[in-house]
């Protein structure tokens, strides 16, 4: 299994996001990936701000290797920026470095003077739409119609 690497180069810093290849292209599949401890710094303040990412991904040809993926995430212990700037940020490195079918990233920051943000962005490729979910028929015994 092939291992590609793409360097994302950021203001202060070079960062590694890693990938191989899909197995299974001619699919369209979920990865969801839960990030509960991603930190970064307040600008203003400088005090740290927490939060859970969400990653929800339909890989194209290549998917996230996910050790490179906490390394990444690492990288933002020490930079101040804005909860929206973090996740737009993410997500655009996301998005080059694996060329999803769609892709959504959720950062549900901890609470901070009272106050609880959220910010949700996403990414689809030009042209794709999820399929259409499959009605699943029920036995009439189940009670249910």
């Amino acid at each position: 299994m092939a291992v590609h690497e793409h360097t994302v180069a950021t203001a202060s810093s070079s960062k590694l996001l890693e990938t191989f290849n899909n197995p299974n292209t001619e699919r369209d599949y979920i990865i969801q990936i839960r990030i509960p401890e991603f930190t970064c710094l307040c600008p203003k303040t400088g005090q740290p701000d927490f939060a859970t990412l969400e990653l929800e991904y339909v890989p194209a040809d290549s998917c996230l290797e996910l050790k490179s993926l906490k390394q990444y995430v690492w990288s933002y212990r020490d930079q101040g920026v804005f909860h929206e700037a973090v996740t737009n940020t993410i997500l655009t490195d996301l998005v080059s470095a694996l060329s999803p079918r769609f892709a959504r990233l959720a950062a549900r920051f901890n609470v901070r003077g009272g106050i609880y943000t959220t910010v949700i962005v996403e990414h689809r490729a030009e042209g794709w739409a999820p399929a259409e979910p499959i009605e699943v028929l029920r036995e009439a015994s189940d009670g249910m119609s």
